[in-house]
């Protein structure tokens, strides 16, 4: 009898921990998708402007409308993910105070952005409403940015400091690949040109710079060898950026770079996401 009553207390403290150590695993792998999938919200909102500029100039107008309506359900269902939790998109409900607060403040910003953006798809690209997109989309990014760090910041003992970082830079780099292509289209539709050359000159260097440190940071085979193809496309695309080439060959080579660099790249960000552990 001792011995059955010894195993059975063997086994309720080792079905314990286990059952633990799967909350504790699952719990990070939340923290790690909420920052994942936070931080490619911001990469959402200018991808969506990108896509209007390209309706906007003429470039493939009817796959870019089919895109920019994809762009738009993805940033709506993930916003909503984030404030009540999505099974599909892997969210959990967000408890923290000061992140819902600042979720509420991007909500606010989505819904003039949002109706512009349908405003587009129904076919309306004139200058005042193309005007409003630019004006907004920034505005949205900054606050959509505010909430990553914010999740960053809360990971806590979830995950190292150091990963949440690497997991946010990483994600980061989704959007500058988009950024910099809005910015070399503003460029091409004669919007604020100067100071968007400026900005593409930072936009670019900004991307450089953080794609070799993200290199030089890790050990994971697997990683290094989807920034290497990272590395490569990029290798394609820079001398477009630098040279701030607006013809139309350039700019539909740049419409096709610009999507396969992103895919690449949100490759990485999830095998960083997935090594959490």
């Amino acid at each position: 009898m001792k011995y059955l009553k010894f195993s059975f207390f063997s086994i309720s403290i080792i079905t314990f921990c286990l059952l633990s150590f799967t909350a504790y695993a699952a719990s990070h792998q939340n923290m790690a998708t909420q920052i994942n999938l936070a931080g490619k919200q911001r990469m959402l909102t200018q991808k969506m402007s990108k896509e209007v500029l390209l309706i906007t100039k003429g470039i493939d107008a009817d796959m870019n409308k089919q895109l920019l309506k994809k762009t738009a359900e993805l940033f709506d269902q993930t916003l909503a993910g984030l404030f009540k939790g999505d099974a599909k998109l892997g969210l959990v409900k967000t408890e923290d105070a000061i992140i819902l607060k600042k979720l509420e403040v991007v909500k606010g910003l989505w819904k003039p952005f949002q109706e512009n953006v349908n405003t587009v798809l129904g076919g309306d690209i004139s200058p005042a409403i193309l005007e409003k997109i630019v004006q907004q989309n920034v505005p949205l990014l900054e606050k959509m940015n505010e909430v990553v760090h914010s999740y960053e910041n809360a990971s806590g003992l979830k995950i190292t400091p150091e990963l949440a970082g690497t997991i946010n830079k990483a994600g980061k780099q989704r959007m500058l690949t988009q950024k910099m292509t809005k910015e070399l289209l503003l460029v091409a539709n004669g919007i604020a040109v100067e100071d968007n050359k400026a900005n593409l000159v930072k936009t670019v260097s900004a991307f450089e710079i953080a794609l070799n440190e993200l290199i030089v940071s890790t050990k994971d085979k697997a990683i290094l060898a989807q920034l290497a193809e990272v590395k490569r496309l990029w290798g394609e695309y820079k001398p477009i950026l630098d040279e701030v080439n607006t013809s139309r060959e350039a700019l539909n080579k740049a419409t096709k770079l610009n999507l396969l660099l992103l895919k690449e790249m949100n490759i990485a960000v999830h095998l960083y996401a997935k090594s959490v552990k």
